[in-house]
């Protein structure tokens, strides 16, 4: 049964910038299936970026040009690069593998 362990989230003035992980245990899995999300507090939770089938990265307009997913395979881990970090994108960070979701890690921006 897949475990998902996210951390690397904190608290930063905007502008800033964070390192994600979120490592995937109990067998060996690609970091290209693995993808985030975030959920704010009040908002439905939102794809923040991924891979698509042809391992190329995936990201949402709102995060495009800051963020940067890379992947470590021999890990099973994901990360995600966050620089230049606004206000609105302090929430939650999730990662999700076959449907299965991390605890979450708290990405709080200030201004």
């Amino acid at each position: 049964q897949v475990q998902l362990v996210e951390s690397g989230g904190g608290s930063v003035q905007a502008g800033g910038s964070l390192r994600l992980s979120c490592a995937a245990y109990g067998y060996v899995y690609s970091g290209y299936d693995m993808r985030w999300y975030r959920q704010a507090p009040g908002k439905e939770r939102e794809f923040v970026s991924g891979f698509d089938s042809v391992g190329s990265a995936t990201y949402a307009d709102s995060v495009k040009g800051r963020f940067t997913i890379s992947q470590d395979n021999a890990k099973s881990t994901v990360y995600l690069q966050m620089n230049s970090l606004k206000p609105e994108d302090t929430a939650t960070y999730y990662c999700n593998l076959y449907g299965r979701w991390g605890q979450g890690t708290q990405v709080t921006v200030s201004s």
